[in-house]
């Protein structure tokens, strides 16, 4: 870790499920990354994902987070992103960066910026959503020049039931649903608790695992200027991958 002083990363995590990863990786890395909450109905359904990703929800989250002072922030939610498309999504970050006045942005955007900085292209999608969600996202790497060679659909209704999921069940699904010519196995729901499964999920499969708290906690600190590294979260924090502000 290179920056001073601490840098501060706020993140708005719908409802509740995942959201101990956060401090996990703040004392792993030596990090402030404070977590607000806003409330949908927890279902993976277009429509509610839709309202979740909401300008008028997203601002409540933002006034949430500024007491804080954070250096940047994102909003902890990929369904909530990428069911938007990558135009919609891109103005979703836009307008919660004019509501917190800080550098902002989204899970999506943060698996996007982490295969860009590896330089992956050719990856394989673990979801936990139902496949018609899942589709969305395929989409929306596609849009960004991701070529998904395999996606596979847990078809989980909740984000409160993917929470439940235990480490070896993490585990099992990415082991299950990895692309033997994928450079990269994606497994994108801010739902699942996957850091302290990072190192296993890499060992066992041979390849860089990107999860969603992983690549959205990276992200933070990538608009915040800051630069961590610690090996057991997986390849992206392992060389201090970086690259400049989008």
């Amino acid at each position: 870790m290179t920056s001073t002083p601490t840098p501060t990363v706020g993140f708005i995590y719908p409802d509740h499920a995942a959201e101990d990863d956060y401090p996990f990786a703040a004392e792993m890395l030596g990090v402030d990354l404070p977590v607000v909450h806003i409330y949908g109905t927890d279902l993976h359904a277009v429509p509610e994902l839709l309202d979740l990703g909401s300008p008028e929800k997203l601002a409540g989250g933002a006034a949430l987070l500024a007491e804080e002072k954070p250096d940047a922030v994102v909003w902890a939610c990929t369904s909530g992103s990428f069911v938007y498309g990558p135009d919609g999504a891109k103005q979703q970050a836009e307008t919660l960066a004019a509501a917190t006045g800080v550098p902002t942005s989204s899970t999506s955007f943060a698996f996007v910026h982490a295969l860009h900085a590896l330089g992956i292209t050719r990856v394989a999608v673990a979801a936990s959503y139902p496949e018609d969600v899942a589709k969305l996202f395929v989409e929306f790497l596609a849009a960004a020049g991701i070529e998904v060679l395999s996606m596979s659909s847990a078809g989980i209704d909740t984000a409160a039931e993917v929470g439940l999921l235990s480490p070896e069940s993490v585990v099992e699904l990415a082991v299950e649903n990895d692309h033997p010519d994928a450079e990269a196995l994606l497994i994108p729901d801010t739902a699942m608790r996957t850091l302290g499964a990072l190192s296993t999920l890499e060992q066992r499969l041979g390849k860089p695992v990107l999860t969603a708290n992983q690549v959205t906690i990276w992200e933070g600190l990538r608009l915040a200027g800051h630069t961590a590294v610690h090996p057991s979260l997986g390849t992206l924090f392992e060389k201090g991958h970086s690259h400049g502000s989008d």
